[in-house]
């Protein structure tokens, strides 16, 4: 994995590719998340100065679409559907669950960067609900019992 002096010269090569391009917040706020994983303050500001905008505009894109993290995600991220028929069949038990378990709340990353915990909207797998995700991984039908073998699969 490069270093930080080598991600910000590769995001550097970013800025100067799209520089005076209309719309060229956007592909870089997207290279900055594929180098550096998320979008810390100081990238902000990197992108914000090299293509000569508001360091506003730049954090409103990154707030404004889901694709962007302001905060480094865990290796595994958790996605725990809220949608209404999850809701309605305790969605709420299973994020409280894993709260419980992971010692974060939904949008926190576990101190040992494995997990991220988010609440999410439609999963469209309704008929599984509640239904949480795990990277690529879905998990229907879940009861907040098997939540800790779960979690445990990912740790080994």
């Amino acid at each position: 994995m490069p270093d930080n002096k080598e991600k910000y010269a590769k995001l550097q090569e970013v800025i100067e590719k799209h520089k005076g391009e209309r719309g060229a917040v956007m592909p870089c706020l997207q290279e900055a998340m594929n180098i550096f994983g998320y979008v810390p303050q100081d990238v902000q500001e990197m992108i914000a100065d090299g293509l000569g905008t508001t360091l506003s505009e730049v954090y409103g894109v990154s707030t404004f679409y889901s694709q962007f993290s302001l905060k480094p995600k865990g290796k595994h991220v958790i996605g725990v559907c809220l949608g209404t028929a999850c809701y309605v069949k305790g969605s709420q038990k299973i994020i409280e669950k894993l709260s419980e378990e992971l010692k974060i709340q939904p949008g926190d990353t576990t101190d040992d960067g494995l997990f991220t915990l988010n609440a999410t909207r439609c999963l469209g797998a309704c008929g599984l609900a509640p239904v949480m995700m795990i990277g690529e991984e879905v998990y229907g039908r879940l009861t907040p019992d098997q939540v800790p073998g779960i979690l445990d699969s990912y740790r080994a």
